[in-house]
């Protein structure tokens, strides 16, 4: 019997196009989704925002900044048809993978302590806790707290 393998995801920078399939997507997997303005801000100020596909021409999307030798992922969102299937790794590896390129040394994301799967997901990429941001996203019950977590990335030889 032979297995049937699945190409690995393609990146490509986001376009200003984008927005409208990115917002079906994220509206389609968070309760409290970012607005088409935050989108579009991101872009303008020339974050680093990426779109992955594989099944399709959009299957996720990643946002981070880079600057001041680290990077803050601010958003990674797949579609919720396409989750627990390893495209999240394939996401955060490629932002990470940018990140270290840029000689960030550290990277920083937020995720609520609710999100088990994402938790899981960043504790297997060696993300640690390095604190909590108080009533930092809204919920359904007012405000829930969130994680901040960290990674040391390796940087290459820079001298």
């Amino acid at each position: 019997m032979s297995a049937v393998l699945k190409p690995e995801p393609q990146f490509r920078p986001m376009r200003e196009t984008d927005v409208e399939v990115v917002l079906a997507i994220e509206n389609s997997a968070y309760d409290y989704p970012w607005t088409p303005g935050i989108f579009h801000d991101c872009l303008r100020v020339g974050y680093s925002c990426w779109i992955m596909g594989q099944q399709n021409p959009v299957d996720g999307y990643g946002i981070m900044t880079i600057g001041a030798g680290e990077c803050h992922i601010l958003n990674v969102c797949i579609s919720p048809a396409l989750q627990n299937r390893g495209l999240g790794r394939f996401m955060l590896e490629h932002l990470l993978g940018l990140a270290s390129e840029y000689r960030a040394d550290t990277a920083f994301l937020e995720v609520r302590p609710t999100n088990k799967s994402a938790i899981h997901l960043y504790d297997s990429m060696g993300f640690n806790q390095v604190g909590i941001r108080r009533d930092y996203y809204p919920a359904a019950s007012g405000r829930e707290d969130a994680l901040i977590l960290a990674k040391t990335l390796a940087t290459g030889d820079w001298g």
